[in-house]
């Protein structure tokens, strides 16, 4: 766990970039919801070292681009939910980037933990409002109960929108979805009952499922390099 300290200690830690920031600056961006220090037993305010970082980028944003503090507040919004952190030139947030995988495996550069608006989610996979509607009716996608996708959401939107450039529809590829749901009935039968521990569980899981990804990968491309040959 970061040290916690003092305002005083805050101040005087980003005095020399911020030589006019006082005590009042940052008790104001703490009442327009930006900071949220932790509060001791007696009531005072305790900052950890991610809330100096998130004050040092608010007023880097504010000295070095003129951004409003609603801008702001939707930048630091988007890096809590994992995204990568918007530039302050280009300000729109950027989800990881997602490419295909012939595996099924998921890119362990990329955090899972990644929540994805239904904006970021359509302008990254290149579908349209109805094409992300229809591949959720569909089960290719579906949002978390706060309304947010998750990593596996958006490299499935980007799948099934690639896809439909070679002219197949989600009503083509729901095959695809239930050979799917056929390997997830596998990874629970291998799974459930055999191991007790949460943590035992889920390492199975993956595991399992990458190694029926990468079996599965490896048959389609097999039958595409006997049938049409290797790429040139």
């Amino acid at each position: 766990m970061s040290q916690l300290v003092g305002i005083g200690a805050v101040i005087a830690e980003l005095r020399e970039e911020f030589p006019e920031l006082s005590v009042s600056k940052v008790r104001f961006l703490e009442a327009q919801g930006l900071l949220a220090p932790v509060r001791t037993r007696s009531g005072y305010r305790k900052y950890s070292q991610a809330d100096r970082d998130r004050l040092q980028y608010i007023l880097r944003a504010q000295r070095d681009h003129f951004l409003p503090l609603k801008v702001i507040a939707e930048h630091l919004d988007a890096m809590e939910r994992g995204l990568q952190p918007p530039s302050l030139v280009d300000p729109a947030p950027q989800p990881p980037a997602v490419e295909p995988s012939a595996t099924g495996a998921a890119d362990p550069g990329v955090p899972v933990d990644v929540r994805i608006s239904e904006a970021e989610l359509l302008r990254v996979s290149g579908l349209a409002p109805a094409e992300l509607k229809e591949a959720q009716e569909a089960g290719f996608v579906t949002a978390g109960a706060d309304g947010f996708f998750g990593m596996s959401d958006l490299a499935a939107a980007t799948s099934v929108a690639g896809l439909q450039s070679f002219g197949l529809t989600v009503r083509h590829l729901r095959g695809v979805r239930l050979a799917a749901e056929r390997q997830v009935g596998i990874i629970d039968q291998v799974v459930s009952g055999s191991r007790p521990e949460p943590q035992a569980r889920a390492a199975a899981a993956n595991e399992v499922a990458a190694l029926i990804g990468q079996l599965a990968g490896s048959l389609v491309a097999a039958h595409v390099q006997r049938e049409y040959g290797a790429p040139s």
